[in-house]
């Protein structure tokens, strides 16, 4: 016996909690993600390769059940998002650990999404464009999340229960996850978090490469003309220390 119901927040894939009832009466809570435009073979194959990466660390992520060609079955972790007031020190303490993770075959090199935008609004703009088409400052070749930040991140009396989402998981720059996180954290808590970055990975190296390319990546040009004034501060005050 199976029960099923759509799950909010997937944007790139449909994503349902799946109940299941086996024989003897025992429940197995599932997540079914099906890869619905078209994205080949090689995208759940992706998620299955990180799924099994992560089943060795100490972080807690979904374990993979089964993959097919255009669907990854893996176990559904308890827990609740918290955008508003999350742990900006146990958000970064779990990435070293996934950073150093021994990186499955396979996995893509990390690229920023695609900035289609061809207009800068300003001077200041422009060169932000350049740095986003410039090369990375670092070569570093390391497992990934690659869309880590607090919509992907579960708790459950006030520590992080799981880990969600590892379909874009790549091979990059821990700074990539860093900065990812950043962005979306907004400008208030993006500072703090990286100093417990800083803190907890011994690293004193972030680049503010990794800003702009995480506020840019996926940019239209509708997207970079209604820029709100934080957006736009943000990303000028990481090009104004390159």
């Amino acid at each position: 016996m199976a029960r099923v119901r759509a799950l909010a927040g997937g944007t790139a894939s449909a994503v349902h909690a799946v109940d299941v009832v086996d024989r003897a009466g025992t429940l197995h809570p599932l997540v079914l993600r099906r890869y619905v435009r078209g994205e080949g073979p090689e995208a759940p194959r992706r998620e299955a390769a990180a799924l099994e990466a992560t089943a060795a660390l100490a972080v807690p992520t979904p374990r993979l059940v089964a993959v097919g060609s255009d669907a990854v079955l893996m176990t559904r972790l308890e827990g609740a998002l918290d955008w508003e007031r999350p742990s900006l020190r146990r958000l970064a303490a779990v990435l070293p650990a996934i950073h150093a993770a021994a990186a499955p075959e396979g996995l893509p090199p990390y690229a920023p999404d695609p900035l289609t935008a061809e207009r800068a609004p300003t001077p200041a703009f422009a060169r932000a464009f350049a740095v986003f088409h410039g090369p990375p400052p670092s070569a570093e070749r390391r497992f990934i999340h690659r869309d880590y930040h607090p919509g992907n991140v579960l708790w459950r009396a006030g520590a992080i229960s799981g880990i969600v989402d590892w379909a874009s998981a790549s091979l990059g720059a821990p700074a990539a996850d860093v900065g990812h996180c950043r962005v979306n954290l907004g400008p208030a808590a993006a500072d703090r978090f990286l100093a417990a970055w800083r803190s907890v990975a011994g690293r004193d190296d972030y680049d503010p490469y990794w800003d702009v390319v995480a506020v840019l990546g996926g940019c239209t040009q509708a997207d970079v003309d209604r820029f709100d004034a934080a957006d736009t501060a943000f990303l000028l005050r990481a090009v104004s220390q390159l």
